[in-house]
């Protein structure tokens, strides 16, 4: 992959909120009522709250992001809302998760595997990943197309499905599919590989 991009990405930016359909990427994920989810980088939380709603109480979600600013505003909006199923973390997804083993099963991470990718943060994070994913746990990758923008970052970090398959199945996940997402977005979907 040649990266033109010098220093490091950041990994909070504006909100992708209004070209991405939540409700969209949610059903092409496949969930079940049941389902325990994980929103890895989950900003202001938009996809955990169309995913707690879609749950209701059958299911929980996790929301865990490193921006404090984007934190407090998703748990705002659970308290406006009173949502009872999100449980809401301030964290380093590239680091120890407060998650037990095998118990999530499906993890989601919307438009922040580009910023792992040059930041050079994906074998901490996967691995992470892989812990807490259940046996044929599911791992949605939603980014940026690989077209020039706005919206969105520079194309020269911006990653094809193809080469998200490439990098991920090196940490034990399996290809299921690719789905579009918006204009703008892909969404690709993984299944933990039971070794």
């Amino acid at each position: 992959m040649n990266n033109r991009f010098e220093g490091k990405h950041e990994h909070s930016g504006r909100s992708s909120r209004t070209l991405l359909d939540s409700e969209k990427v949610i059903r092409g994920i496949g969930l079940k009522k049941e389902d325990i989810f994980l929103d890895a980088g989950c900003g202001e939380g938009y996809f955990s709250i169309a995913v707690s709603e879609m749950l209701g109480n059958n299911g929980r979600v996790y929301a865990i992001d490193i921006d404090n600013r984007s934190i407090s505003l998703l748990e705002e909006s659970i308290k406006k809302k009173n949502i009872g199923n999100i449980e809401v973390f301030t964290g380093d997804i590239t680091k120890k998760l407060p998650i037990g083993n095998d118990s999530i099963d499906v993890c989601l991470m919307a438009n922040v595997f580009h910023g792992l990718v040059i930041n050079k943060e994906v074998e901490s994070t996967l691995n992470e990943i892989f812990r807490v994913l259940k046996p044929d746990g599911t791992l949605a990758i939603v980014d940026f197309k690989k077209t020039d923008g706005p919206p969105g970052p520079p194309v020269s970090i911006r990653i094809a499905p193809e080469e998200v398959e490439e990098i991920i199945s090196r940490y034990g996940f399996k290809k299921k599919k690719v789905i579009e997402a918006g204009k703008y977005h892909y969404t690709v979907i993984f299944v933990k590989k039971i070794k």
